[in-house]
Parts: structure tokens; sequence; C-alpha cells
């Protein structure tokens, strides 16, 4: 049978084996994992240009992963542009999906990457966390005049940049190279760290592989101490013994996320509430009023 290619899904393996068999054909090549934070990823192990392509997935077990799971197949098959070979953009997927359950207006906060805004066909407003993390530091790091402000990857490089400009004070980059997800192979840092109170920032921990190794990083490298401000809290995985084994002084995080379950006796983490601004933009919206100042502002 030419130009076809036959996928499974990892629903019902078996069922997916026996439907290939009885064609004659050899079940496609495709990885299905998750990652630590139950994320699901799929890569398509071959070329399925020009083929037509069927896939078989039951609805049983965990059917709502099952269904994302052969949506996002579904999408690595259809779609041109890659971020590597043959692996799906699902942030575009999530986005077509809520525009075409009907949403008409998103309001989000700290995207991990902003050009993800133009996945939308919608209008979108991505709030900054940026102006609490303005108001903790001040309030909360009696040194953060002496501070430097470092980004442990270079893509957040706008983010430090910004809130370095904001505080008056330098800021520094961590370069990292991983060799798998979830893993960190290598670091490299640019900045002078001798005697300075580190703010490493950053929209999101999960594994926390790479905020710890950060810690060790600066520290060695002369900090005096090191403090963590996440917008998006995951912690999965070995987050939380990473957290508790390395030198942090704060380990600071926003209520994006639910926070009570990884905040029992952990005096090290802290909590920015931002629920405030979540409501004042709903409540803009709600009115026609613009949003601009809740990107510099923090409303009272």
């Amino acid at each position: 049978m030419p130009n076809i290619v036959l996928f499974s899904g990892s629903s019902h393996q078996d069922l997916s084996q026996r439907v290939a068999d009885r064609l004659g054909l050899e079940l496609g090549k495709v990885v299905t994992k998750k990652f630590s934070n139950q994320e699901i990823s799929v890569e398509i192990g071959e070329s399925v240009r020009g083929e037509d392509v069927y896939i078989i997935q039951s609805g049983c077990g965990e059917i709502n992963d099952n269904l994302m799971e052969l949506l996002i197949m579904i999408n690595a098959c259809k779609i041109d542009k890659k971020d590597k070979s043959r692996a799906p953009i699902s942030a575009k997927l999530g986005a077509n999906m809520l525009s075409v359950a009907g949403a008409d207006h998103i309001i989000t906060m700290d995207l991990h990457a902003s050009q993800i805004q133009g996945f939308f066909d919608i209008p979108v407003d991505n709030l900054y966390v940026e102006p609490a993390v303005l108001q903790w530091i001040r309030d909360n790091i009696a040194e953060w005049r002496n501070c430097i402000i470092v980004s442990p990857d270079a893509g957040g490089a706008k983010r430090v940049t910004s809130i370095a400009d904001r505080l008056d004070v330098e800021f520094a980059l961590i370069h990292k190279e991983r060799k798998k997800a979830n893993e960190v192979d290598w670091m490299v840092l640019v900045g002078d760290m001798e005697d300075r109170v580190a703010i490493l920032v950053d929209n999101k921990a999960d594994t926390c592989g790479t905020i710890c190794h950060a810690v060790d990083k600066l520290l060695s490298a002369g900090a005096t101490k090191v403090h963590a401000i996440l917008t998006h809290r995951v912690f999965s995985g070995p987050a939380i013994s990473r957290i508790n084994n390395v030198a942090f002084e704060a380990v600071v995080v926003t209520n994006t996320i639910p926070q009570e379950d990884k905040m029992k006796h952990r005096p090290k983490i802290q909590v920015i509430d931002i629920s405030m601004i979540l409501a004042e933009a709903t409540r803009r919206t709600h009115n026609g009023e613009s949003v601009f100042y809740l990107f510099s502002h923090v409303p009272l």
C-alpha cells in the first residue's frame, strides 16, 4: 500500500500493531512521552511529507491525556514550521483550540516567550509580573542597591535587563546547554559576581535543575547571597529536594499556580500575590479601558 503511514498513540498499542499486521505495514516511528511536569511531548520519527497518515488512538484510560496526545500527533504531522525535526509547535495548537472553543480575548501573565501572542487570532494581553518583582525587591532585600540581576539562560536577557534598568543596577547572563529535557549539561556565567547579591529572575521553574546549578555557579563566582524570583512555580519531580539542598537566601514565586502544598515547612519559599493585577486587568477590560498602566505599575 503506497503513500500510507500508520502511527500508534500510547493508549492501545496492541490494537495498533494488530491493524498494522493485517495491512502488512510497519507502524510509523513516533516517540510520545511526558516531561516531569506531565506535559505531553510527541516527536514523529520519519518523514510524512506527501503521505496519507492514519493515527490509531483509543478513547479510554487517561482520556484527557490521550485526546491531547492525539491532537498533538495530528499537529506534528500537519504543520510545516517546526522547532526541531517533525516536532509540533504545541503553543500554536493550544491557541487554536482556545479560539475554536469560543474565546474572544486572552488575558495571561508572563508567557514563556512573548512571540506566543502571535499564535492567536484574537486579542491577547500578556501581563508582566515585573512591577510586582520590583516592589518585592525594594521591600525585602536590604542590599538591593548592590545587587546584580541574573538570567539563568540567554532567553531571559530582555526580562533581566528591563528589571536591572529600572533598579539602576547591573545584570548578568548564564548560557546553558541541555543534553536532554529537564537536564542541564553545562553553564557559562557572563558577569562579575564578586561581593554582590545575586537575584536570579526567570518566568518558570519546573524541576529546578537550571536555577540550582545557577546558584552554585554564582556562589563560586563570588556572590554573597542568591535570591531566586520565579513567576510560575511548577516544582515537579526532584524540585523541592534540590531547593532544600542549595544555598538560596529565598525562592520567591507568584500564585499563578497554587502554592500551599509546596510552602508547608519550607521557609525558603515566599509568595508574591498577583491577584490584584489580574483583577484590575479584568475590570479594565470589562469597562473598555487600557491595561497599559499594568505593564509598569502594581495596582493599589
